[in-house]
């Protein structure tokens, strides 16, 4: 069974900010059912969300989680490319490097 990867920073937030953390995370399960998504592109849907925004660390975790529901590698990066024309291509460069980060890490399975 693959271990769920948590960054530092947000488990210190969890641990700092346990409430708030348990009213966000029902927050996101209140939306996840509202949606007609299935996870897999609910998950690319978040990832452009993140490319878009810039956020390294949303990328990232929805880069796993994308992958862990099903989505292709090729999936993943041509959500940084679609994003060279809405977003600019140095948003795109920089959200293809830290998928590659996620994409190409060495793995704890090995």
């Amino acid at each position: 069974m693959q271990q769920q990867y948590l960054p530092d920073v947000y488990v210190k937030f969890l641990e700092r900010f346990p409430e708030i953390a348990e009213a966000q995370g029902e927050l996101a399960r209140t939306v996840r059912e509202r949606n007609s998504f299935d996870d897999r592109t609910d998950r690319l849907i978040k990832l452009a969300v993140a490319v878009g925004a810039e956020a390294e660390g949303a990328v990232r975790s929805n880069v796993r989680k994308a992958l862990q529901h099903g989505a292709t590698v090729d999936e993943v990066r041509a959500v940084a490319l679609a994003a060279i024309t809405t977003c600019g291509f140095p948003t795109a460069v920089a959200a293809l490097g830290w998928i590659d980060s996620v994409v190409l890490a060495p793995s704890d399975d090995a």
